[in-house]
């Protein structure tokens, strides 16, 4: 380790995480592309090839060409998968909403109307409490 000192560790490592982080900013630029529904497809092919044949270039021009829009369209998809989770956990969470004793209250008042057994509603609580 006396031959290699560690300020040369330092730029080692900081010229490592500079390359990472150009591969992501290259991978989300190229996952704006295909994302961007107001680019024809001569117009995402373009951008595509122009971004690898001359990455550098192509990266910089197009977050001074299409940078603000590219937010609005990240914002967009968040938006959107917060707006499909919550349809999910509504959902899930049923239309009551009541939980478990809301259930036991509807099978009490079937068992009472004579609707299910006391056979029956012994089973469904069981299942309810389980």
């Amino acid at each position: 380790m006396d031959d290699y000192p560690l300020l040369n560790l330092f730029w080692t490592m900081l010229w490592l995480f500079l390359w990472i982080m150009w591969f992501f900013l290259l991978f989300k630029i190229i996952t704006d592309i295909f994302r961007d529904h107001s680019l024809s497809g001569w117009g995402k092919a373009g951008w595509l090839i122009f971004v690898l044949i001359l990455p550098f270039l192509g990266v910089f021009v197009y977050l001074i060409a299409r940078g603000k829009s590219m937010t609005e369209r990240e914002m967009k998809q968040m938006q959107e998968n917060e707006a499909a989770f919550k349809q999910y956990v509504q959902q899930a969470a049923g239309p009551g909403g009541g939980g478990s004793a809301d259930e036991l209250h509807k099978l009490a008042a079937l068992k009472d109307k004579g609707d299910i057994t006391q056979e029956e509603f012994d089973r469904a609580k069981a299942k309810l409490l389980a």
